[in-house]
C-alpha cells in the first residue's frame, strides 16, 4: 500500500515536470515584472491545489468514514456559530494572504515610467499567424 502512494506521488511530479517541459505553463521570463507574475502564478496556484486536496480530501473521508451502512445517523443542527464564523474567516485569512503579492505585483505593473522615455515615438508592427491583417 505504501509503494502504490509512492509511485502515484512520483507519477503526480512527473505530471508536473511535463507540463514544464511540453510548455504548458507560462513563457520563461524577460524581465523581473514578468518573473514576479510566474513566481505569483506558480505560488497561487499551489495554494490552490493544497487547498483542493485537503477539502477535497477530507470531504470524501467525512463521506466514506460516515456513510449509513456503518450504522451512522445523520445529525440534526442548524445555524452553529463557530462553524458559520469559520467558513467565513478561513476563506477571508486566504485570500488577504493571496492579495498581498498581488496587490503588490499590479501596482509595481502599472508604472510604465521606466519602460519608454517620454517623448520617444514607436512604430508597433503587429502580424497574425493566419495572414488576415
Amino acid at each position: 500500500m505504501m509503494l502504490k502512494k509512492l509511485a502515484m506521488g512520483v507519477l503526480g511530479l512527473a505530471l508536473c515536470g511535463l507540463a514544464v517541459a511540453a510548455q504548458w505553463n507560462l513563457q520563461p521570463a524577460a524581465s523581473i515584472l514578468a518573473a514576479d507574475i510566474h513566481w505569483l502564478h506558480e505560488a497561487v496556484m499551489g495554494l490552490v491545489l493544497v487547498l483542493f486536496a485537503g477539502v477535497f480530501g477530507f470531504m470524501f473521508w467525512s463521506c466514506y468514514a460516515h456513510r449509513k451502512s456503518v450504522g451512522h445517523k445523520s445529525a440534526n443542527f442548524h445555524r452553529h456559530f463557530g462553524v458559520e464564523i469559520a467558513w467565513t474567516a478561513v476563506p477571508l485569512i486566504i485570500l488577504a494572504i493571496i492579495a498581498w503579492p498581488v496587490t503588490r505585483t499590479v501596482i509595481a505593473q502599472s508604472d510604465a515610467a521606466l519602460v519608454v522615455p517620454a517623448g520617444t515615438q514607436l512604430r508597433v508592427l503587429i502580424t497574425a499567424a493566419d495572414g488576415v491583417q
